[in-house]
């Protein structure tokens, strides 16, 4: 078995495979301080409630967009799981290449979903993913990791709301009955959820425009990605797991 561990801005998501099968899931939060000792002790408990113990793990791989959490992290996972981790950065062997202006600039795990959508599904595919951030990252047919788009997330935008105006609630983010909204929390709701859908739609619309694609596949992930992909027809694949998905595929290409 295999520990692949996604360090994002808001959760650190961690899955278990044995082979290509998924066979757990867990999150911590992310912007908790925490020294090695507790995060190997929270990953040995918690492995240990999905019934796996920590000897049955042969090997970890780490991407992470939080440079503060990875000293503690990476050293919870050597004292407690018995691994030195694979962690996703330069020299790491991804099977795309990326074709922008500063490849050093972008993201481990933009990287990563990257990788998993193109072996996954194919290119030319965009992949996006409704994280703190949303992003949009396009894979050519070749396998390049050529453009990619970053607006705000559906959640920063709602703080945004509610801490810049002093008479606007903090609220549940879902998608209200009717865009017709008739009080305060349901129309914010409406301005969050199908503001967020209109976006989308543009920018899938605008890429296939600008790159002349139009057998480009759009794969979603992410938190939000499921209520998004059911409302609009420019999402194709709806894939809640292409983050895990991608560190497994990094991590055999390296073994090997």
């Amino acid at each position: 078995m295999i520990l692949v561990v996604d360090v994002g801005n808001t959760n650190i998501t961690c899955g278990v495979y044995q082979d290509e099968e998924l066979k757990a899931t867990f999150r911590l939060m992310s912007k908790t301080p925490r020294t090695s000792d507790e995060y190997g002790m929270m990953l040995t408990e918690l492995l240990r409630m999905k019934g796996i113990d920590t000897s049955e793990i042969e090997g970890t791989i780490v991407s992470s967009v939080v440079p503060d959490v990875m000293h503690s992290l990476t050293g919870g996972l050597i004292r407690y799981i018995g691994t030195e981790p694979l962690v996703v950065g330069p020299g790491v062997k991804t099977g795309i290449k990326i074709t922008t202006e500063n490849p050093r600039a972008i993201g481990a795990d933009r990287i990563v979903d990257a990788v998993a959508a193109y072996e996954k599904y194919g290119g030319p595919v965009l992949v996006i993913d409704y994280g703190t951030a949303t992003t949009y990252d396009l894979v050519t047919e070749d396998g390049c990791f050529s453009a990619g788009i970053t607006a705000p997330g559906i959640r920063i935008s709602a703080e945004a709301l509610w801490e810049k105006a002093a008479k606007l609630p903090k609220i549940e983010i879902k998608k209200p009955k009717s865009i017709l909204a008739q009080e305060t929390i349901s129309s914010m709701q409406a301005g969050l959820m199908y503001g967020q859908i209109g976006q989308t739609e543009y920018i899938v619309k605008k890429v296939k425009e600008e790159t002349g694609l139009t057998n480009l596949k759009v794969v979603a992930t992410g938190g939000l990605g499921r209520v998004i992909s059911d409302e609009t027809e420019s999402i194709d694949i709806y894939d809640s797991a292409l983050t895990l998905e991608g560190l497994r595929l990094i991590y055999a290409k390296n073994k090997k």
